[in-house]
């Protein structure tokens, strides 16, 4: 899991291209949880968790005008 600072560190466009693989794997996640293949299920949790904290991260600084 990626902390926030770890978030506030980094670019717009990198946190871009975060959200796009966290995305997929969540996608991947899910797709696997539905035929039974997922053995870690607090992953979908984790992953969800920090798309969140990327798009908080995100619209604050909008917010700022940065």
């Amino acid at each position: 899991m990626i902390k926030i600072n770890e978030i506030r560190a980094k670019s717009d466009e990198e946190l871009q291209k975060d959200i796009g693989s966290l995305t997929a794997e969540r996608f991947n996640l899910r797709f696997s949880a539905s035929t039974g293949q997922l053995t870690n299920t607090a992953r979908i949790k984790q992953v969800n968790k920090t798309i969140a904290r990327i798009l908080t991260v995100l619209s604050e600084r909008k917010a700022q005008g940065k």
